[in-house]
């Protein structure tokens, strides 16, 4: 087995449902083997975390192996639904269902929890497999490699062991104050909260800065999960946390995060 077997905890919609925290492995000593054609991805576009599962199933060359239906980006009072007539979405075409929680309700009819994007599906038995983004990231990265398109695909990897301490010890502050630090600026109860999370997060941002400043990535010349994590992030300040959560970020031409946008964008 060759993904680690424990918990990634990155985003605010983290679930405890076994149901959805299931592993896929190369080998198939989960229970769910990689293979092509089998997995399906449920995303939404306007999701940060459905768009690291998308950059790594790119990257890696799985667009071929890992199907993709893509819900509408304004999420209704419902949630998140299909809306196929409407440019960038598509229709559920593993389920046909109208909104992602019927989809939900597929794995558990009286399915209380969160439903969120993304959620990675298994077309041969009908269920879940995981709705954690960091770990769908991972599979992603290891587990699929032999149905990646090119050599370079196969032997890029996102979580090499030598840096994974040091990865780890990054995404520790990136996850809480950049990535989810958007998320409680923008849904603090109170000024004081806004307070706290908005300097945490520029906090974080400045230290990120620092570091690329220094190195080409987060953690040296080669690019891994956390500085996908981080591009997800960032890529969106200017069209919806600077209105919408009150986080506005100004970027020089030369900032080493604005370069790392670019990298990431020509990846």
């Amino acid at each position: 087995m060759s993904l680690e077997n424990k918990p990634v905890k990155t985003g605010p919609t983290t679930s405890e449902n076994p149901e959805l925290r299931r592993l896929i492995t190369a080998d198939g000593s989960s229970g769910f083997p990689a293979e092509t054609g089998r997995y399906h991805l449920y995303v939404g576009l306007a999701c940060p975390f459905s768009h690291r599962t998308l950059i790594g199933r790119k990257l890696k060359g799985l667009e071929n192996v890992i199907t993709v239906d893509i819900v509408d980006s304004v999420k209704p009072e419902i949630g998140w639904s299909f809306t196929p007539d409407k440019k960038g979405c598509t229709p559920d075409t593993v389920n046909g269902k109208a909104n992602m929680a019927d989809v939900y309700k597929l794995i558990d009819p009286n399915y209380a929890g969160k439903v969120s994007v993304p959620l990675l599906w298994d077309k041969q038995t009908g269920t879940s497999v995981n709705n954690e983004s960091a770990e769908i990231l991972r599979m992603f990265n290891s587990e699929f490699n032999a149905f990646c398109q090119t050599d370079a695909q196969r032997a890029l990897d996102l979580y090499p062991s030598e840096l994974r301490s040091k990865i780890d010890e990054i995404d520790k502050w990136v996850a809480a104050d950049i990535n989810a630090g958007v998320y409680k600026c923008g849904f603090a109860p109170n000024q004081a909260a806004y307070d706290n999370a908005v300097n945490a997060l520029f906090n974080a941002l400045d230290k990120a800065e620092g570091i690329l400043s220094k190195s080409r990535y987060l953690v040296g010349n080669q690019i891994t999960e956390v500085d996908i994590k981080l591009f997800c992030t960032l890529i969106r300040f200017d069209v919806v946390y600077a209105t919408l959560f009150k986080v506005c970020v100004f970027m020089k031409e030369d900032s080493p995060l604005l370069r790392l946008k670019r990298e990431i964008c020509l990846a």
